[in-house]
């Protein structure tokens, strides 16, 4: 996928007043996704990053709501893909959400008006990132939306991972649970490693 913006942890704890102890809590209590704390080498030694759009947003939600909610229950409100929402197909394409290239090949027999859950809109834009980054082909899109409809389910909410390979030009999707480390056979190409919680964080910033 395309990288995205960092911002340090130093500037982070500046930029929104909270200190070193309290994001090192909600990290345990997992309002704080794992993945989100990157380590990079500078010129001081290794310093710890995160995705600046994602961390800021959730850090916001944090403090607006933990007035009325204990940890625990923040954490569950929280949960990437915990998101009430049904959005129109003609919706989802007026606001860009998903390319009307994606909508034309996957949900071309749906009429405007169906209604899509969360989780479908997910596995869109998902598609959508992967085609529009270049990594992989409308054909090779239809087997990465049959994956994750017949696996994703069994994850049942815990953080995933989308690994897409190739080798000798033939796809192959798998998910697997985070953190995972991989090795794979030589000639076996790792074309993208898609956190799919970070994929939904993403898609509810454009949603809300």
């Amino acid at each position: 996928m395309s990288g995205q913006e960092l911002i340090s942890k130093k500037e982070l704890l500046e930029l929104t007043g909270i200190s070193y102890g309290q994001l090192y809590r909600w990290k345990r209590k997992q309002l704080i996704p794992e993945d989100w704390f990157i380590r990079k080498s500078t010129f001081t030694g290794q310093e710890t990053f995160f995705p600046r759009e994602l961390i800021l947003s959730r850090i916001d939600k944090i403090i607006n709501m933990k007035e009325d909610l204990s940890l625990d229950e923040l954490a569950d409100k929280l949960s990437p893909y915990s998101y009430d929402l049904n959005l129109r197909k003609d919706e989802i394409m007026k606001r860009n959400i998903v390319s009307s290239v994606v909508m034309e090949r996957f949900a071309a027999r749906d009429p405007a008006n169906t209604v899509y859950a969360f989780e479908q809109i997910l596995f869109l834009y998902v598609a959508d990132r992967l085609l529009q980054d270049g990594a992989m082909n409308l054909d090779e899109g239809e087997l990465l939306l049959s994956v994750l409809k017949e696996h994703f389910p069994k994850f049942e909410g815990k953080a995933c991972e989308l690994i897409f390979i190739r080798k000798m030009g033939v796809p192959v999707f798998a998910l697997v649970s985070m953190p995972a480390e991989l090795h794979f056979e030589s000639g076996a190409k790792v074309v993208a490693r898609v956190p799919l919680a970070e994929c939904a964080e993403r898609l509810k910033l454009m949603l809300t």
